[in-house]
């Protein structure tokens, strides 16, 4: 009986050996698999990674190259600004040296000096009063009937009471309303007639009495040939 139940013992024994190797050798087959699997994924993200360097590396190569073109167009804006100003610059020394040579050429061939004492503008006024513009009459006749010039500069001046730079516009206002009057009533034309304005700068007596302030308040009228 002993015997027996050793024998089966044995048999149970065995049998359980058996059952726990085949457990192992399937978990074992289960986990090489998984490892398997995870080495393959490892692979492929460690082949994305590469994948994804390279084209970061190649983005910051035509970063680059793009930042080079950028500062390459910025210094060919800047040189060509700088050539367009140098040829302004040249052009306006050029216009300034032809005119200041045509008007050494000019000679002076006829003047009208209209102060307030012949009825010139009225204080701090640039409307054209009767008595000038009658004045203008009178030497576009004389000029008519012996034509000497075919150039006209008109100079506005002011006395010194007051703003210069206000006394300098109210000069450059009265001297564009002779010049309209010589367009409109007597067409001559805006390209023969040069303004300017001396405001308080160029008096012709003292400010320091009503006689010099009302010389000084004045329109110069010069025809040049």
């Amino acid at each position: 009986m002993l015997n027996t139940i050793t024998l089966g013992s044995l048999i149970l024994a065995g049998t359980s050996a058996c059952a726990t190797k085949g457990f192992v050798r399937g978990e074992v087959t289960n986990v090489n698999q998984r490892v398997e699997t995870l080495s393959q994924s490892l692979e492929t993200t460690q082949e994305s990674i590469k994948q994804n360097q390279q084209r970061i590396a190649e983005v910051d190569k035509k970063t680059e190259q793009a930042g080079l073109w950028a500062r390459d167009a910025q210094t060919s804006a800047v040189t060509a600004q700088s050539a367009a100003t140098a040829a302004a610059d040249q052009a306006s020394a050029a216009n300034a040296k032809i005119e200041a040579v045509d008007a050494a050429s000019r000679r002076l061939v006829y003047e009208v000096v209209i102060n307030e004492d012949e009825g010139n503008f009225k204080f701090g006024s640039a409307k054209l009063p009767a008595e000038v513009a009658h004045r203008i009459d009178q030497m576009v006749a004389d000029l008519k009937e012996n034509p000497r010039g075919n150039f006209v500069e008109i100079e506005g001046h002011t006395d010194s009471v007051g703003d210069s730079a206000v006394n300098h516009r109210i000069g450059q206002e009265r001297a564009e309303a002779v010049r309209r009057y010589l367009y409109e009533q007597h067409q001559v034309p805006l390209h023969k007639i040069n303004v300017i304005s001396y405001g308080e700068d160029k008096p012709v007596a003292p400010n320091t009495t009503s006689q010099g302030r009302a010389q000084n308040r004045r329109i110069v009228i010069r025809v040049l040939a």
